[in-house]
């Protein structure tokens, strides 16, 4: 993600909250440049990006939101979250940022 302009990162995050239980999003390129505040060809480069990251699948009109691997770092691994939370249920936002920024807050 670090290599991802702002401009990807929100359109991450719009698809992020929008997305259903599956990860997918039906939201139209026009509704999206609108709500992003975005022209067709910055939104165009964005989800190049993202796609290029391994972050969102695209087959028009759909998007959906792919899993995030755990860190490949030696000894490493994603913890469980803050919340207490089990696998397979929902964490927030914050916790998955925190988590991908190595637990850092």
């Amino acid at each position: 993600m670090s290599r991802c302009s702002h401009q990807a990162l929100a359109f991450y995050l719009f698809l992020v909250a929008v997305s259903d239980a599956e990860g997918l999003s039906y939201y139209s390129d026009t509704t999206t440049c609108r709500l992003l505040n975005m022209d067709a060809s910055e939104l165009s480069r964005a989800r190049q990006e993202l796609c290029r990251a391994g972050l969102v699948a695209y087959a028009k009109p759909l998007y959906q939101v792919l899993a995030l691997d755990a860190p490949e770092t030696a000894g490493s691994a994603v913890s469980a979250p803050s919340s207490g939370g089990k696998e397979g249920e929902a964490i927030s936002i914050g916790d998955i940022l925190r988590q991908m920024a190595g637990g850092q807050a």
